[in-house]
């Protein structure tokens, strides 16, 4: 039996959304034989027509989704339990085995494609975004680089471990990173500068081992990018991350876009903070608790009630997403608590044959638990939203809008929060939602800045690299907050991003996502019924359209510019001062 540990869902038992047409049922998807032979099998196929090559795109569709739902499933059991031996290796043998074997198989099905379409040409209007993405895969595809992205996906998997294992004796008990964060929120300074000294000093315990395994990491994807001809990692993950809508040029606007425009109101945020405090220096222990003094908001003690309160509040947004929440809940789909062994972050994953999603978060209690529910949750929507496609492809969108389907959720969600709170708790928990959002967009700022002088001097050393950090984060930071000696804490902060470590340039994305979420939060409070329509119709698309028609769907505009951000911060310092 196959389950999770929380929930005990057995993954064995979970239904198909339809019935297998070219997979066979019994098919072992972790037998590098038979996926082998299914492979050979689309590529040995005779197609003579418009209508047979449709229906083997759909077959190969079908074989992708049945694979990718066994390593997503492989993948959630070893988050949910990094500490498990057994699941551990399960991921380590489907990432060394099964994976490499289907990137070669991949590049012989896009050259067939491309090849028969020339023959016998499907829809452009259905079949262009599809054909565009085999182009671009079929010219980033270099044989040697498949080995070096496996030694890249069992580094990551190291990361996740020692990530996991990090466990703080505080209080006299053995705690999560997770677990920690609670003794932020607390108005005994003290205990805060308590707790935040103990998780950081466990953090760079780990900090030359860290270092050392994203060194590999940075050799491994240099090498990569060379390989495929690019003159640097940077420029082969843009387009390996299908951006044909923005490039670096943009990134860069948008970081003097927010350094312009947002720095500003998160310094007047701090300096406020600051006052409120009564404090001489602002301390990194100082930026979580609420600043009149008042106890940790509390929205739940047990995470069924924070599951019933999350479905009540997307029942109140929509009738329908509440329904699809609570089947998700009660089929299991969800874990939710944090423990001893658990994978760090939340995630949603999609079981692209069930096409059902799955949230994993680490919850203790905390107002954060409740906007990261409520984000997954909006993942959640969208995988289920586009879940009609039979293109595997189409059933999910380009990451930039995937963000928007989560935040925008968040804000959506915002006016029910009297789900968990009474009046006062409410208000505090939408202020710090917004000052959230401030921070997010700058420090998604630094995230990218970061990534893009990595790697374009990855012969930096590692000195180089912490130095490179600190100016960015004081760029951004506002300069309020005093570092004073904490250099080594200060220094590795970025070693929490697993971002930078698993999935590099992912985070610009979180970015140009609130840009559109804060758009959405504004239309909402002008028309409802019409923004909800247009959000659900923009979840819908999937990935069928280019970025800037799925925003445009969803009543959003996709713009960097200082002219389209300047309204929504001022809407978001309107907010804030009232």
């Amino acid at each position: 039996m196959v389950e999770t540990s929380e929930n005990h869902l057995n993954f064995n038992e979970l239904p198909m959304h339809q019935k297998r047409q070219f997979v066979p049922e019994t098919a072992d998807l972790t037998s590098l034989k038979e996926i082998k032979a299914l492979f050979e099998q689309l590529i040995a196929e005779n197609i003579e027509s418009s209508e047979e090559l449709e229906r083997w795109v759909l077959n190969r569709s079908e074989l992708e989704a049945a694979l990718d739902q066994q390593g997503s499933i492989l993948y959630i059991l070893m988050t949910c339990q990094t500490d498990d031996a057994a699941r551990v290796q399960s991921y380590k043998d489907f990432i060394e085995k099964i994976v490499p074997a289907t990137k070669m198989f991949e590049d012989r099905l896009n050259k067939k494609y491309l090849k028969e379409s020339e023959l016998f040409g499907l829809k452009e209007g259905r079949y262009g975004i599809y054909t565009r993405a085999i182009c671009n895969d079929i010219e980033l595809f270099v044989e040697k680089n498949v080995e070096l992205q496996t030694k890249i996906d069992l580094l990551s998997q190291e990361y996740q471990g020692i990530c996991g294992a990090l466990m703080v004796e505080f209080e006299g008990c053995q705690r999560t990173m997770q677990e920690m964060e609670k003794f932020l929120l607390e108005p005994d300074r003290d205990l805060r500068e308590r707790a935040w000294r103990a998780s950081s000093q466990r953090r760079l315990s780990e900090s030359s081992k860290l270092d050392k395994l994203f060194d590999q990491m940075l050799v491994l994807r240099d090498e990569i990018g060379q390989n495929a001809g690019f003159e640097n990692f940077r420029d082969y993950k843009f387009k390996s991350l299908y951006r044909f809508d923005y490039d670096p040029k943009d990134c860069r606007q948008y970081h003097a876009s927010i350094e312009r425009l947002v720095v500003p109101l998160w310094t007047q945020i701090l300096k406020k903070r600051k006052e409120q405090m009564n404090l001489k220096q602002l301390r990194p222990w100082d930026t979580a608790v609420d600043p009149l003094g008042r106890a940790p908001l509390k929205p739940f003690t047990d995470v069924k009630d924070l599951v019933t309160g999350c479905g009540e509040i997307f029942h109140r947004v929509d009738q329908d997403l509440g329904a699809r929440f609570s089947e998700m809940a009660d089929r299991g789909l969800l874990d939710l608590v944090s423990r001893k062994g658990k994978a760090p972050g939340g995630y949603q994953s999609t079981l692209n044959e069930a096409r059902k999603p799955f949230i994993f978060m680490n919850a203790v209690g905390i107002d954060g638990d409740v906007r990261t529910l409520l984000h997954e949750g909006g993942h959640a929507f969208h995988s289920l939203a586009c879940a009609h496609d039979p293109l595997l492809d189409y059933r999910h969108g380009p990451m930039e809008f995937n963000e928007v389907a989560s935040m925008g959720m968040e804000l959506l969600s915002d006016q029910y929060l009297s789900v968990f709170y009474e009046k006062e708790d409410e208000g505090r928990s939408r202020v710090k939602h917004l000052e959230d959002i401030v921070f997010t967009l700058l420090w998604v700022a630094v995230i990218d800045a970061f990534q893009h002088w990595i790697y374009e001097n990855p012969k930096h050393s590692a000195d180089d690299r912490r130095e490179v950090w600190l100016n960015l984060h004081r760029r951004f930071s506002g300069g309020v907050v005093d570092w004073t000696g904490l250099d080594e804490e200060h220094g590795f902060l970025w070693h929490r991003q697993l971002h930078i470590f698993e999935v590099p340039f992912y985070y610009i994305e979180y970015g140009i996502a609130q840009l559109g979420a804060l758009q959405l939060w504004l239309n909402g409070k002008s028309d409802w019924g019409k923004t909800l329509s247009q959000y659900r119709e923009g979840l819908s698309l999937g990935g069928s359209r280019p970025l800037p028609e799925l925003f445009e769907a969803a009543g959003l505009r996709f713009d960097f510019s200082e002219k389209m951000i300047a309204p929504l911060i001022e809407e978001v310092r309107k907010e804030l001062n009232r």
